[in-house]
């Protein structure tokens, strides 16, 4: 087999190899990968042949029957599905903002610290909670917020003064009042550690001539945050809200051990709303659960390509 040939900027002529002997000698690279494509494909890939089923009435038993888009006709006209799609925009958008902007705040509240040793104990005991399980944190605020008597902050409230002994314990996991506060406060603090760790990389990177120059101009330390730091970390936070925003429909984990029946309304997401038409009733319509999980997705693109769009328009690039 003859060698094709290629001409390189600078003008030389150089043969190139065919891809099969190319492949050959790059054999042992191929043979690492070989195990994340074949994950890739499994977890990935083919699951993904099952989208096909949101244009089916499907049942695991039985034949499949072709329906078009008669799910996506009655998700539509479900006032369930909206109200589930509406929370989930509230929640995880809010939550999106919270936790960078604390992210933010805390890295530059580390960064401008000067004792070491003072700095990574903070740092430490910040990141911990990101690497607690929901479930165990869902246990510790219900333990804390229950309206019995091992709740503690609710006997915090009666040793303030703030609830008499006529007031009844108040039940925040099942307040509709309540639970979105408790559940941002939640994610915050959870959430917030590992957002410090991006954000503190990038600002290790500084150059601290630009601090210098800023001392020799007579800058305040709220000055050098304004002027150079927050500047220096704008491509870092705008990169990070667009990559969360893939993530904003996939809101599951944190609502389902956190909700009850008293406050569907203000926290049923679509994902805990998917797993209810699924696993939560006698006669689970598969082909109903699809075709809004595929709307979910659809959403979750648009957004992404949407704020990449404008990041473009306001910075010149995006990351897509």
């Amino acid at each position: 087999m003859s060698k094709k040939k290629v001409v390189t900027s600078g003008g030389i002529e150089v043969r190139e190899k065919p891809l099969g002997l190319r492949i050959w000698n790059n054999r042992g690279y191929y043979i690492m990968f070989l195990p994340v494509l074949i994950f890739l494909l499994i977890m990935h890939y083919w699951p993904m042949l099952g989208v096909r089923y949101a244009f089916y009435d499907y049942k695991p038993v039985g034949p499949k029957t072709f329906v078009g888009f008669a799910h996506f006709t009655k998700m539509f006209s479900t006032p369930a599905f909206w109200t589930a799609f509406w929370n989930t925009l509230e929640l995880s958008i809010a939550n999106l903002i919270l936790t960078n902007v604390s992210a933010v705040v805390v890295s530059i509240f580390l960064n401008e610290m000067k004792n070491l040793f003072a700095k990574k104990t903070l740092q430490t005991i910040i990141y911990l909670p990101h690497f607690m399980s929901w479930a165990v944190v869902a246990s510790i605020f219900s333990l804390f917020l229950s309206p019995s008597s091992t709740g503690m902050v609710n006997g915090l409230l009666r040793d303030w003064g703030i609830l008499s002994d006529a007031d009844k314990n108040i039940y925040f996991l099942a307040s509709t009042v309540w639970w979105r506060p408790i559940y941002w406060f939640i994610q915050v603090w959870k959430e917030t550690g590992w957002g410090t760790i991006i954000y503190l990389a990038t600002l290790s990177g500084i150059n601290p001539e630009l601090y210098e120059a800023a001392d020799i101009d007579g800058a305040t330390r709220m000055q050098k945050i304004r002027f150079v730091t927050l500047p220096a970390l704008s491509n870092t936070i705008i990169t990070v809200l667009i990559l969360n925003l893939a993530k904003v429909m996939n809101l599951f984990e944190s609502v389902f051990v956190l909700y009850n029946n008293a406050v569907f309304d203000v926290s049923d997401v679509i994902a805990t709303y998917i797993y209810r038409q699924t696993f939560a009733i006698a006669l689970p319509n598969y082909g109903y659960s699809t075709a809004v999980g595929l709307f979910r997705s659809l959403v979750g693109c648009v957004l992404v390509l949407v704020c990449n769009h404008v990041s473009k328009k306001v910075r010149g690039r995006g990351i897509v």
